[in-house]
């Protein structure tokens, strides 16, 4: 088993936002907890091209991005003002609801980025968490542990 606090969450949250393509991976050793990037072409170490198959590390495939949706939903409908939650509801209606939520904050509610930003991190974290103990890299006890310690920030 891993130990969770040293393990970057946030780069494996990373790995499993990452919606790119699948000519690169992000992999974790099981043994040690590192990182690694893999592409098609250059392989771990930035030469080499190998093999998936012939890796050891675990694949840290990326969650469907209606996972990441639902966190821009709960968003708008959390925040306290009502004006800022439809206007954000609005623009995560259909195709490219990401690109219109970002910009929407950038534009009209820049206050808001950091208490977006916050909330979005902290959810991501405890997916990571989530994805660690479902591929029994730590021990449920951990996971639980930081999941009943970590919750969503106040939004205003």
């Amino acid at each position: 088993m891993l130990d969770l606090s040293r393990l970057d969450l946030d780069e494996i949250a990373q790995a499993l936002a990452d919606q790119t393509d699948y000519e690169h991976r992000w992999l974790i050793n099981p043994a040690s907890g590192e990182i690694v990037f893999w592409t098609s072409d250059t392989g771990i170490d930035g030469q080499t091209p190998v093999d998936l198959d012939e890796l050891d590390e675990l694949r840290i495939d990326p969650l469907p991005s209606h996972i990441w949706y639902q966190d821009m939903a709960d968003f708008a409908e959390l925040v306290s003002d009502e004006r800022a939650g439809r206007r954000l509801t609005r623009a995560i209606q259909g195709r490219g609801a990401f690109r219109r939520f970002k910009d929407e904050l950038h534009e009209q509610y820049p206050d808001l980025l950091p208490v977006w930003y916050a909330f979005r991190d902290s959810r991501a974290r405890r997916r990571a968490v989530e994805w660690l103990a479902d591929n029994s890299l730590i021990d449920d006890d951990t996971a639980t542990r930081y999941l009943t310690e970590q919750h969503d920030p106040d939004l205003p």
